[in-house]
This record gives structure tokens, C-alpha cells and sequence, in this order.
């Protein structure tokens, strides 16, 4: 437990962090690969040099404080970033180097103004901080591990199939090599797959939603072509065009937070833009199989339909149901997801998922608010570490 004086000092340096949190995540992020450069194993490139990562972490040593004294309340949010932990496979060894960078980024930082007074208070709240979200992973490790066909980490898995969706969005099918089946996930979880491109010092790894219902045989996950120059490529690319069938890839087990609620017996609206798509293919493919008399309208939003992937999919699935909406928006034929369209089209009553690019999450979520729609009704995830949703007008 924190003393009470600790409390008040973490408490008195929230406006600090909210002025130069990003300035404190930059510098911390750059000593610890300097002298951790191991740790770049794990980390997805792309997100550190676009700044993401560092303001994903600002955020939440900012929220830390302000609820240093009522950690509860961020449980939800510990909970998120927990799932990507132990996708990556970051442990409890990895926290005290952590915490011995961030408090050294916080001092270089402020200079004169971190005291030793406030440095110590911040060195304790690290220390409850990192206890909690190395109790919530050592929990999540035992789950994945003792599941049926489970396991904690990574594993080998060999590519059975190879099957292009679109002109940019190819599925891969994967089975465990040891002959094993797949343990079970819920629909709209993803896994991270971990590569080693040649040429490059590091491993990669890049977390891709699973793209059809849960079964005991394979794993799918479709990914979008980026292109080479841009910094999302490198990884795709090379999916793309050099893993073929046969092939062996690492593979996490199923993580996240964005899923079906499968208990509950209210409508169900999917709304996704791009390669969004992928988790909520994996939602209808399941709710076709064990419950297609629950009404589901889906909207999805591409640049046109040669990059529309699972278009037939959909309506094959969709074919099985009793009450289902089904729409397509094309952006080059300037066909749009209004605001307008969506109060005609999405249940009053509905759960709601959403996925897609950032502005397309920031142009439809804020909407669905402003219609009314509750906010835990709307459920939705970003590829990447989450941003803010200040909405974006056309």
C-alpha cells in the first residue's frame, strides 16, 4: 500500500505529465532499446516511429496518477493492455527495467523539478502499478496454458492454406505443427504472429485479428498488403509474398478484449472500414452457426469492390439467417456512411462492434454517440495501440 504522502505527490505531479507525458515516453523509449536492445523483439517498429506507442503509454502513466488512490477504476484499461502483454510475451522480469527507465526518463526530463522526494513517491506507485498488471498477465498466462490445446506463449505453426479475399487481402490458414488442434477464442480476438525477415536484426511481430468462427482445427487470419514503402509494409509484404503453403510461422495464443458477447440475445450491428472487416467475420461466422435467428446488420465500407473482401462470404453466411441488413459503402464511387444512414440502419437496440481504420473509427463512433446509441453498447478496436476519438469531419 501507498502512503498517503506518496499518494498526494503522485497526485500533484498529473498536471506535469499531462503538459510532457509524450516528451517523458520519447526519452524513456529511447534509453531503454539503448540499453535493452533485446526488447526491440518484441515491440511492433511501426507504433514507436509513428509516436503511438509513446503516447499510448503517456495516457496511462497520466490516468495512473490521477487514480493512484483508486487503481479499480482503470482495471478495464489494465486489463486491455494486459492482453497485448502476454501476446507478446512480456513477463514479470520485464517491470523493473522498465520502471528503472521510466523514473530515469522522468528525472531527465524535469531536471531540478523531479526532487528525490518525487522521484521515490513515483518509484512506490510504479511498484503497485507493476504488481498489478503482473498479477492480471500471470493470470491470463495460466489461462492460455490450461485451456484445452492450450499454450502460454508462442508456437510453431504451419501454413495449410493460402487463399486471396481481395487484390490486397490474403487469408492464411494455420495449423499447430506438433499435430495438435487449436484452442478455442472468442469471436473478434486476435493472435500475434512473430517472424524473422531476413536481413533484419530483429523479430517481427504484428497482431492480426482471426477471421472465421472458432474451431478445433485451424486458426485464419487475413491480412492487408501494405505497400513496401509504406512503414506498415514490411510485415505484410513479406506475408505476402514469400510465406507459402508449408511454411512454418510463431504464433501467440488468442488475446484481446474486443469480442462477441455471446450470452447476450439483443441485436448485433457490425460496422467496419477496410481490413476491419477481419474480426467481424469472425463474429458473423459464428453467430450464423449457433444462434442465425439473431438479427445482425452489417456496413462495411471499402475504397471500392475490388478491395472488398468476403463480400460473397458475408452473403453466403448471411444466407443461413433469418433477419439480417447487409450494405456496402465505396468511398471512389463517393458512397459514404452517413450519419444518416447509419440511424436508418443500425438496431436501436443493438449491441454494436465497430473496426476499421483511425478515421474511420473517429468519423463513426463519436456519430453513433450523438445519436444516442450508449457507450456500452458501442464496442470497438484499433489496430495498434489505442488513440484518442475526437471525432473527424468530412
Amino acid at each position: 500500500m501507498l502512503s498517503q504522502k506518496s499518494i498526494d505527490i503522485v497526485k500533484s505531479t498529473a498536471p506535469i505529465l499531462a503538459d510532457r507525458g509524450v516528451e517523458i515516453t520519447s526519452v524513456f523509449y529511447k534509453n531503454l532499446f539503448t540499453a535493452h536492445p533485446e526488447l526491440l523483439n518484441m515491440f511492433n517498429h511501426v507504433n514507436q516511429k509513428q509516436g503511438r506507442q509513446q503516447t499510448a503509454l503517456a495516457n496511462t502513466v497520466y490516468a495512473a496518477a490521477l487514480h493512484i488512490d483508486n487503481l479499480g477504476v482503470l482495471l478495464p484499461a489494465v486489463k486491455q493492455i494486459a492482453q497485448k502483454h502476454r501476446s507478446l510475451g512480456i513477463k514479470a522480469e520485464h517491470y523493473p527495467i522498465v520502471g528503472e527507465h521510466l523514473l530515469g526518463a522522468i528525472k531527465e526530463v524535469l531536471g531540478d523539478a523531479a526532487t528525490d522526494e518525487i522521484i521515490q513517491a513515483w518509484a512506490e506507485a510504479y511498484g503497485v502499478i507493476a504488481d498489478v498488471f503482473i498479477s492480471v498477465e500471470k493470470e491470463m498466462y495460466k489461462a492460455a496454458q490450461e485451456q484445452e490445446n492450450g499454450f502460454a506463449e508462442f508456437k510453431n505453426f504451419k501454413i495449410v492454406n493460402k487463399v486471396a479475399e481481395s487484390d490486397i487481402i490474403t487469408s492464411f490458414y494455420l495449423q499447430p505443427t506438433d499435430g495438435s488442434g487449436v484452442p478455442t477464442f472468442l469471436p473478434g480476438q486476435y493472435i500475434t504472429v512473430r517472424l524473422t525477415i531476413p536481413g533484419e536484426t530483429y523479430l517481427f511481430n504484428r497482431q492480426y485479428s482471426l477471421s472465421q468462427a472458432p474451431n478445433q482445427d485451424t486458426f485464419r487470419i487475413s491480412v492487408k498488403k501494405e505497400y513496401e514503402m509504406n512503414p506498415n509494409g514490411k510485415v505484410s509484404v513479406f506475408l505476402h509474398e514469400n510465406i507459402q503453403i508449408g511454411d512454418t510461422i510463431e504464433v501467440s495464443a488468442p488475446a484481446g478484449d474486443f469480442y462477441l458477447d455471446m450470452e447476450s440475445t439483443r441485436p448485433v450491428t457490425l460496422i467496419s472500414g477496410g481490413v476491419g472487416i477481419t474480426p467481424m467475420m469472425s463474429m458473423l461466422d459464428t453467430i450464423s452457426k449457433n444462434s442465425p435467428t439473431r438479427p445482425v446488420a452489417f456496413l462495411h465500407g471499402a475504397r471500392n469492390n475490388a478491395l472488398h473482401a468476403f463480400d460473397k462470404d458475408v452473403r453466403k453466411l448471411m444466407s443461413t439467417m433469418e433477419d439480417t441488413t447487409y450494405m456496402s459503402f465505396y468511398s471512389d464511387e463517393n458512397r459514404l456512411l452517413t450519419k444518416e444512414l447509419l440511424a436508418e440502419n443500425v438496431f436501436s437496440n443493438s449491441d454494436i462492434y465497430v473496426c476499421g481504420p483511425v478515421p474511420f473509427m473517429k468519423a463513426i463512433i463519436p456519430t453513433l454517440y450523438e445519436l444516442g446509441f450508449a457507450e456500452d453498447r458501442v464496442h470497438f478496436e484499433f489496430f495498434g495501440p489505442a488513440v484518442s476519438l475526437e471525432p473527424t469531419h468530412a
